[in-house]
């Protein structure tokens, strides 16, 4: 129950702070083990382009924090985890609302930590991909992120 709320505040967070609402996108779940975030982003006044569509930045904007975000709760304490690099592919023009899904599993959890744990291993980077989709699951636009990942010495107990 505890965790269940403490995700639901997440998401209110989220949703509350200037810098994501802006976006235009709306966090609509978030697993309480951080393993899934769920974001859609409408069509709106706030969203729309000049030629009607929805902009390019509000679709980056809206994708942007959540595999950093999710790699910080996931792996704990010990990490060092930032976003290196981005990029974006547009494959059709965003009509209608659009929905992102971000997932990770428990394997690539424990791949993350076996790689760094081999000695000599200072930081990897790993990429991740999320696709933004309408209703009826066709892809509008592709964001591929690469993350920083390293161990952090100072936090380790």
């Amino acid at each position: 129950m505890f965790a269940s709320l403490r995700s639901r505040l997440y998401r209110l967070g989220f949703n509350c702070v200037p810098a994501y609402r802006g976006t235009g996108g709306r966090v609509t779940y978030v697993a309480p083990d951080w393993q899934e975030v769920r974001v859609k982003l409408p069509l709106s006044w706030r969203t729309r382009n000049y030629v009607g569509t929805i902009f390019g930045g509000s679709i980056y904007a809206a994708v942007d924090p959540f595999y950093m975000m999710m790699l910080l709760k996931t792996l704990g304490d010990g990490y060092v985890v930032w976003d290196k690099e981005a990029d974006i592919r547009f494959k059709k023009p965003g009509q209608e609302t659009l929905y992102a899904r971000f997932r990770l599993t428990d394997e690539e959890l424990e791949a993350i930590r076996a790689e760094l744990a081999v000695e000599g291993t200072e930081s990897i980077d790993r990429h991740y991909t999320v696709d933004l989709v309408d209703a009826n699951g066709t892809v509008h636009a592709t964001v591929r992120k690469t993350i920083y990942i390293s161990t952090d010495e100072t936090k380790k107990v």
